[in-house]
């Protein structure tokens, strides 16, 4: 906590979707009078930072891409905002002292800049993934090693965590991870064969990125989910259930030996779970829709097929498997999405790409952060191999 008594608080990934909401939380708890922010950081989209950076009072800005440096300096000019560039300077806003991290980078640039924060003590409120899917021993040691909190952000994971009764982890018989089922859940493979980019990113529930949005109509959001919930809650890959629950209302559930079951419900707003990490353990109050249970009148559930969504099957074989397959999953995952939104690839073939991938990686290991690394640059590699020749071949 600052001299001030106002917490420090450091958004890596302020310009997407969770950084957004977070600096509005910010805003709602009292912004500059109950929070000083750090810093924040983004990618391309230079204007919003150096507007948030100024909106929040940040006093340090990066853009991970050393091209865009020079357009943010020239934005924030004046402000006495402290610009930064490139990889180093985002594992060096994780590295500066704050009491708590918003870990919200997309992908696996997230994960350096976000180690460098857990080994340092600070608490993370942890939105991205690739953390826990490709070093998650890893990085679950630092977090504990470093002395701070690992607060899950994602909305099923944070049901969790509230819904985890203290002192009762032994007594813990299940977790149950909901699903939406995204914009394709009736639709037939045929149907989905053909689908664009466009068409995938239409959440019918959530307003979330690209990447988010897509990996959800895959239901590869979920599969790294389940590898999450493994590293995050110390459960078996067994314990570990997903249900389809299309109204997104209750977003995940523990049940408990005593057949109990918890379960955290609200209405399908990231604000709530964001205002939760920030504030952990006190309820913030936060200007977001109330459930009208009268007006939802109904909640239905259904199993996942995971013949139409192979990619549930596919996070399941990296944790049988173990080593580093979840940094090659992810890794693997990345490429193909990204082909599939450049037109290359099609929706279906996402998942071919990344269990050709895995199949071909067996035995790697996940020790130190470098083989983390090493696993990830190589099934990157494979899978362009992978991708360009189904391109030729289409």
């Amino acid at each position: 906590m600052a001299e001030t008594g106002k917490r420090r608080i450091s958004i890596l990934g302020s310009t997407g979707s969770i950084g957004v909401n977070t600096l509005d939380v910010v805003s709602q708890l009292g912004g500059r009078d109950a929070f000083d922010v750090v810093a924040i950081t983004g990618n391309a989209n230079v204007t919003l930072l150096a507007e948030q950076a100024i909106a929040c009072g940040a006093a340090l800005a990066v853009t991970a891409d050393d091209a865009h440096y020079d357009a943010l300096k020239s934005a924030l000019s004046g402000t006495g905002i402290e610009v930064a560039a490139g990889r180093a300077a985002l594992i060096e806003a994780g590295a500066r002292p704050s009491d708590l991290v918003m870990a919200a980078i997309v992908g696996t640039a997230g994960l350096a800049p976000t180690l460098a924060a857990a080994e340092r003590g600070a608490d993370i409120a942890l939105a991205n993934k690739e953390c826990l899917v490709s070093a998650g021993e890893l990085f679950v040691r630092a977090v504990t090693e470093g002395g701070g909190r690992l607060i899950p952000v994602d909305s099923e994971h944070s049901a969790i965590f509230q819904s985890l009764e203290d002192d009762q982890h032994h007594a813990v018989e299940r977790i149950v991870l909901t699903a939406s089922g995204g914009p394709f859940r009736t639709w037939s493979r045929e149907e989905m064969a053909g689908v664009t980019a466009e068409v995938a990113r239409a959440h019918p529930n959530w307003s979330m990125g690209l990447k988010i949005s897509i990996g959800s109509a895959s239901m590869f959001n979920k599969a790294l989910e389940i590898i999450e919930a493994k590293h995050l809650f110390n459960i078996r890959p067994d314990q570990i259930e997903v249900i389809v629950h299309p109204q997104s209302i209750i977003h995940s559930m523990v049940g408990y030996q005593d057949g109990s079951v918890i379960a955290q419900l609200g209405s399908p707003d990231m604000r709530t779970a964001i205002g939760y990490a920030l504030t952990y353990p006190e309820r913030p109050k936060l200007n977001v829709e109330r459930l009208d249970f009268a007006k939802l009148a109904r909640l239905d559930f259904e199993a996942p097929d995971e013949v139409r969504f192979p990619a549930l099957r596919l996070a399941r074989t990296a944790l049988e498997r173990g080593g580093a397959q979840g940094a090659i999953m992810n890794a693997a995952e990345e490429m193909a999405f990204h082909a599939f939104c450049a037109g290359r690839i099609g929706f279906l073939t996402m998942a071919d790409v990344v269990e050709d991938v895995m199949d071909a990686m067996m035995g790697h290991a996940a020790t130190t952060m470098d083989a983390v690394f090493a696993a990830d640059a190589e099934a990157r590699r494979r899978a362009d191999e992978i991708i360009d020749k189904r391109e030729l071949a289409a």
